[in-house]
């Protein structure tokens, strides 16, 4: 097992690193084909900072392991939301002004419903799949939309100021994006063998290690981002990291997953793990949509972002005793 544990932490540092590399070549090579800032944030770096998510699902769905490609999706995005804002927002607050991301809330919001309904059952089959990824179609268009029309919005000038931050000559940046998506799949094998390899000899169920382990490692991207991008003011790219990623994780991730491999759910997925996530999607719908009716901007307080977090380290303890148990 000594090996497995290696091959996750070999895996997770390849995989951060990998991704970042990725994220930041993908989109410079976007801008150099003149694409608008907004729709590379929304789009590029959303795709990007979701790939770890997707390359993992994917290869767990094609190696028969689909407990750990839906622990993964939805395990990120409860991570996301609560560890990634609440410890963002426990460190400074996080203010929404950008109204592509308030427009987005409620979107993520009707999403998770779906995504929730298609749980219960018991059963993500490839029609749910076929579906997610209609959605996530629509989605894409729709931000392909907002990239072209919303040139005025808060978003836009946090983006363009990273992109000049990170520019890179068309070349460097064309390297990095290959070189970062080969090694995602490459460390993505690793952690996925890791994985099932120590869940087998400990006899816990791969749905636990997909919720925890991969799902908090496939995050550590947005949680570098976030943190980064929150410290230098850009609270909107850290929301949007979130906001974005969980989109993805949702429809292409959990989608393709779906199409290769039909993904049974237990039924404590739907009563736990999704009415956890389904609780914080809304608790956060609230905190940023809502109150940006009757307010300038949202506010996501340090108050807020400690429920955040003692909410995943309650679920997170809940699931490790349950599995001693």
């Amino acid at each position: 097992m000594t090996f497995a544990i290696l091959a996750i932490v070999a895996g997770l540092i390849l995989l951060v690193w990998s991704a970042d590399r990725f994220v930041e070549g993908a989109a410079c090579v976007a801008r150099y084909f003149g694409m608008p800032p907004l729709m590379v944030g929304m789009l590029v770096v959303g795709f990007g900072t979701s790939m770890p998510e997707m390359v993992v699902s994917v290869q767990s769905a094609l190696e028969g392991n689909p407990g750990i490609a839906l622990g993964n999706a939805f395990g990120s995005n409860i991570v996301n939301i609560a560890l990634i804002l609440g410890l963002t927002a426990l460190i400074k607050p996080i203010t929404v002004q950008s109204r592509v991301l308030v427009n987005e809330l409620p979107i993520l919001t009707g999403i998770t419903i779906l995504a929730t309904y298609m749980v219960f059952d018991g059963l993500v089959s490839r029609l749910d799949a076929i579906i997610l990824l209609i959605f996530f179609g629509l989605l894409i268009a729709w931000s392909i939309w907002q990239g072209k029309t919303k040139s005025q919005d808060v978003l836009v000038d946090e983006f363009e100021g990273e992109f000049k931050r990170h520019k890179k000559p068309f070349g460097i940046a064309l390297m990095w994006t290959v070189i970062g998506l080969g090694l995602l799949i490459a460390s993505s094998r690793l952690l996925v063998w890791g994985a099932v390899d120590i869940a087998t000899k400990l006899g816990i169920n791969d749905l636990i290690v997909g919720l925890t382990i991969v799902a908090v490692g496939t995050s550590l991207p947005e949680l570098a981002s976030s943190l980064i991008a929150t410290k230098r003011g850009e609270h909107d790219i850290a929301l949007g990291n979130v906001l974005g990623s969980n989109l993805f994780n949702t429809l292409a991730v959990t989608g393709l997953a779906g199409i290769i491999h039909p993904i049974t759910a237990a039924p404590e997925v739907f009563s736990r793990d999704m009415m956890v996530l389904l609780a914080l999607t809304i608790a956060l719908f609230i905190i940023g949509y809502r109150f940006n009716q009757t307010r300038r901007h949202g506010r996501i307080n340090r108050i807020e972002g400690a429920l955040l977090l003692l909410t995943y380290i309650g679920y997170t303890t809940y699931l490790v005793i349950s599995t001693i148990i």
